[in-house]
């Protein structure tokens, strides 16, 4: 895809979605990380109404490493898989205290050295945690870049390095969620809702919805 369309595509989305970023409601770097590797596998709505309690009863990652692991469970009990969750951030939490001093680290080998944290949440916590251009690739960044013709990769690393290839690194982060933004409300996985997409000229999608 030559540069000059992809570039018109981006405008478009921005323009689109100007209020565009992360849904996931944190306060600092230590919320952010746990937010992100609760939302695996689940919406980013479904975190934000059991992490007010979750970081009032553990405000600090030196609070959360102390904690029981059945109260915690009680706290989220209401998203996917709460019970390898749990533990996972009780583990994440001890490991940014041990090795850390209870910050959290930007790089890549840091990031995905703590449990339950994979490259996309890396790349998340990067992006909005530290302004470092990252693009992390969700549901709806594969589905929504395959769409358009920015990647016909079929895994996320595939698609993740298309995507670096041809958008700019310096819109990396506000394409993220721009792309995620299109999902949510238009390039959703059923009937995606072609005829009110104003990149529709420009997308390689064939199965135009017609609702």
């Amino acid at each position: 895809m030559y540069a000059a369309k992809v570039k018109r595509i981006l405008d478009i989305l921005e323009r689109m979605y100007p209020d565009a970023e992360c849904a996931l409601v944190h306060r600092n770097n230590y919320e952010l990380i746990v937010a992100v590797a609760l939302s695996a596998q689940t919406t980013d709505k479904s975190v934000n109404k059991i992490t007010p309690e979750l970081f009032k009863a553990y405000p600090t990652t030196e609070a959360l490493a102390k904690a029981d692991v059945n109260d915690v469970m009680d706290i989220i009990h209401t998203i996917g898989m709460y019970k390898v969750k749990s533990k996972n951030i009780i583990a994440l939490a001890n490991k940014l205290q041990n090795d850390y001093g209870g910050d959290v680290p930007s790089s890549y080998e840091e990031l995905e050295s703590l449990p339950g944290v994979g490259r996309k949440t890396a790349n998340v916590v990067r992006a909005v945690g530290f302004n470092i251009p990252s693009l992390a690739v969700d549901t709806h960044v594969f589905r929504t870049g395959k769409r358009i013709g920015f990647s016909n990769g079929n895994t996320v690393d595939k698609v993740e390095r298309d995507l670096m290839k041809i958008i700019p690194k310096k819109r990396w982060i506000r394409a993220h969620h721009s792309l995620i933004f299109h999902g949510r409300n238009l390039c959703t996985a059923r009937n995606p809702k072609c005829n009110l997409c104003d990149i529709m000229k420009y997308c390689e999608y064939t199965e135009k919805s017609v609702k």
